[in-house]
């Protein structure tokens, strides 16, 4: 990391690249790229080897699993839909996903799968866009009935079995009663793989196309898909999942013959893409210039701000309110953003370095992605170590820490 006039001091970049390189030293993290930027000055590193054993050097078009940093991606092909009048916030999304028609809700979370009432309206497009749709992983509520379901019926990534193609995806779904009635309370993740089937609904595409026409091509992502193709796979390291108890580093997912080795039956919004620094890089500072990219429009002003400002209401976010507080132990400390956009955290409140007004997200995978418009800064940092335990994750915290504390102007 140079320093240029960027208004990072030389002193904080030097502290930025110190503490990433002590993670790597210390064996906690095999490898990372780190990508960040201020106006018109970007500073990217590559600390560290492909693999916990050694290996190939990580280098800047690295290519990574997103996991859930895919969610503040995908959502983008939504907004284009929106843009074109060819979705509607408040639309009913019967008509392309008749599967979710005449839903039936849980009389309370815990029971039985056929104790249920009726919804009292449509799921909207609004509500998916959100997080509110009434089904999701729900993290308080393992080993209820309902969630013992969405496991069973292989509706969510990481199992040991692949999603199944959309269609079938939402025909298992669809055969579920929701959680909460429609509207009601924000819930993770399945919302933004049902948002990839219902753009592909809508434009009778497949998700991966629409999303690169429209987004991934504009923007330069050359590198970001749903699959790594064959000449590309050495660019991709393992990502491991270490053992909780004894940290020993296992192999969750392997380059080749991997899961990203060849394109997938589902294309999983939620956390299916792969991508590099770079490419993010694109997207988000798209996202910091209200919708452009070097002088050509990707998404309206309008939908930017929709996506990258709070749309929950207390209500809706209590059930995240109380994640982010109750479970600080499980979780890492991630989580304590205040509210949730479109596909994507926003700081509502001053809980630590970053300003109010900050979006993105962060991945199992042991990645993060986040844009700070009160001082126009992106960063990204990328690993492949999965959050079951606590290092990644703490890494991505002493990551924007440190980059905070090298703001200098």
């Amino acid at each position: 990391m140079e320093i240029g006039d960027s208004g990072f001091s030389a002193t904080g970049l030097r502290r930025v690249r110190e503490v990433l390189t002590r993670y790597v030293e210390s064996g906690r993290i095999p490898g990372l790229v780190a990508l960040v930027s201020r106006g018109d000055q970007t500073h990217a590193v590559a600390i560290g080897t492909m693999r916990h054993d050694g290996g190939a050097p990580m280098r800047r078009d690295t290519i990574f699993r997103m996991a859930s940093t895919s969610k503040p991606v995908s959502v983008a092909a939504a907004m284009v839909l929106l843009d074109e009048c060819r979705l509607r916030l408040d639309d009913p999304v019967d008509p392309w996903l008749p599967e979710l028609a005449g839903r039936r809700v849980l009389k309370r979370i815990d029971g039985p799968l056929d104790d249920t009432v009726p919804a009292r309206r449509p799921i909207t497009v609004r509500d998916v866009l959100t997080s509110t749709f009434g089904l999701g992983m729900d993290m308080t509520s393992l080993g209820t009935p309902i969630m013992n379901a969405v496991f069973e019926q292989g509706l969510t990534p990481n199992l040991p079995v692949p999603m199944p193609e959309q269609d079938e995806w939402m025909r298992r779904l669809g055969a579920l009663p929701l959680m909460y009635q429609p509207g009601q309370r924000w819930q993770y993740h399945i919302s933004s793989d049902l948002l990839g089937v219902l753009v592909s609904r809508v434009t009778g595409q497949p998700f991966e196309e629409f999303l690169r026409e429209r987004i991934f091509d504009p923007l330069g992502m050359t590198d970001t898909g749903f699959h790594v193709p064959a000449e590309k796979i050495d660019r991709l390291p393992a990502l491991y999942a270490p053992d909780p108890r004894t940290g020993e580093f296992l192999v969750w997912d392997e380059a080749k013959g991997g899961r990203w080795s060849e394109p997938p039956a589902f294309q999983g919004g939620g956390g299916g893409l792969v991508s590099t620094v770079d490419d993010y890089h694109a997207y988000f500072r798209m996202l910091l210039n209200g919708g452009t990219h070097q002088g050509k429009r990707i998404l309206s002003r309008p939908a930017v701000e929709l996506m990258t400002t709070n749309r929950l209401t207390p209500e809706q976010n209590a059930a995240r309110t109380a994640m982010a507080v109750d479970n600080v132990h499980i979780s890492h400390g991630q989580g304590q953003h205040g509210g949730w956009g479109f596909g994507m955290a926003v700081r509502t409140y001053r809980g630590d370095y970053a300003p109010v007004g900050q979006f993105g997200w962060d991945g199992g995978s042991g990645t993060a992605a986040y844009a700070d418009p009160a001082n126009q800064l992106t960063g990204l940092l990328l690993t492949q170590v999965g959050a079951s335990t606590p290092d990644s994750m703490q890494l991505v915290h002493d990551f924007w820490t440190t980059l905070y504390q090298a703001i200098d102007d």
